[in-house]
């Protein structure tokens, strides 16, 4: 019995490793597919303010030209950090904030965001859910490896090499 016991736990085992594997690539695809979608539609506010200002004023927001460039601008350079994985977990919770904001200020997507108990359904169809829920995945889990942030990392823990040795000085 205790055989079959570690068995099953080192079959476990290595199935949590090929597992843990995949948890990189999929942030990654996350990250470009939704950086790219953020980035569309931040560059299709960008190009065309004056619509997207009036539709902010019929939602009543505050300064709705200035609205409008703040959220195409969070959007068109979030979505290009978000993709590349740069200061990744501040971005995603800009973008998180900034998908939570469309939620609450269109009146439907107001309703769907307070069905989110009583009737997912209405909660996760509406049109700001995936950025959402992408940007609200990249903040809990991080960027995963494959990011510029991992990158930055890996080269701010180096030791540095001591001058003395860098620099060989000759008598």
């Amino acid at each position: 019995m205790r055989k079959l016991i570690a068995t099953i736990h080192a079959v476990h085992g290595w199935f949590l490793k090929a597992a843990n594997l995949l948890q990189s690539p999929l942030l990654l695809a996350i990250r470009l597919y939704w950086g790219w979608q953020f980035i569309q539609d931040g560059w299709g506010k960008m190009t065309h303010l004056d619509k997207v200002a009036q539709f902010f004023a019929t939602l009543n927001l505050p300064m709705p030209g200035m609205t409008a460039l703040m959220v195409a601008s969070i959007e068109l350079f979030g979505g290009l950090l978000f993709a590349f994985g740069i200061f990744t977990r501040l971005t995603s919770l800009v973008l998180f904030v900034n998908m939570t904001m469309a939620y609450l200020t269109v009146p439907d997507d107001r309703t769907n965001f307070f069905h989110v108990l009583s009737n997912p359904s209405d909660f996760y169809g509406a049109t700001p859910y995936t950025y959402w829920f992408a940007a609200l995945l990249i903040f809990v889990f991080g960027p995963g490896l494959f990011a510029v942030d991992k990158v930055l990392g890996r080269l701010a823990a180096r030791k540095p090499v001591p001058l003395s040795v860098a620099v060989k000085t000759t008598p």
